[in-house]
């Protein structure tokens, strides 16, 4: 890895198989991708620590755990009111992410809801916060491409993987 968090091929390759297999252990992840057991170790561990990997939790469908109305809703807020906002907003379950923006809006939230009354609610708490001027909102019909990072990474040029130890590119003792 670089020191302005670039991934390369070897750090690419174990992102994929951990994304494919996100259950595999480190042992399992070492074969799939033909390094030894310490070599997947090391490099998880520096993909954790430079932030590249931020958690092992499981990916969670909404709807189906009862929360199928989904939506994008855009905020105007009030002058420096970013930090007044951001509490708001962290104190409604609904919201799943929030986004300071530039454009039109001042910050981008995605929420969900059991229910179009559900949604209204949320929608009507957000609008009750001191720090909102105005919102937008546009229901999600259905989800086109879902969140994804390894297409960026692997369009993104990775580096070529440090060279492998003699032993294993079969040239230990070739050159003697």
């Amino acid at each position: 890895m670089t020191g302005g968090g670039g991934v390369d091929a070897l750090d690419l390759a174990l992102l994929s198989a951990l994304t494919k297999s996100p259950r595999s252990g480190v042992l399992e992840l070492s074969r799939r991708v033909g390094v030894a057991r310490a070599t997947a170790q090391a490099r998880l561990q520096r993909l954790e620590e430079s932030g590249v990997i931020t958690g092992y939790g499981p990916e969670i469908d909404l709807g189906a755990a009862g929360f199928a109305v989904q939506a994008f809703v855009t905020l105007e807020i009030a002058q420096g009111a970013l930090d007044d906002v951001t509490a708001d907003l962290a104190a409604i379950p609904g919201v799943l992410e929030a986004h300071a923006t530039t454009g039109a809006g001042d910050v981008l939230c995605r929420v969900a809801a059991e229910s179009h009354g559900a949604l209204q609610e949320i929608l009507l708490r957000l609008g009750r916060s001191s720090c909102v001027v105005r919102s937008t909102s546009v229901i999600v019909l259905s989800e086109l491409v879902p969140r994804r990072a390894l297409p960026l990474l692997a369009a993104g040029g990775a580096r070529p993987a440090g060279r492998a130890p003699a032993y294993r590119s079969g040239t230990a003792g070739a050159a003697r």
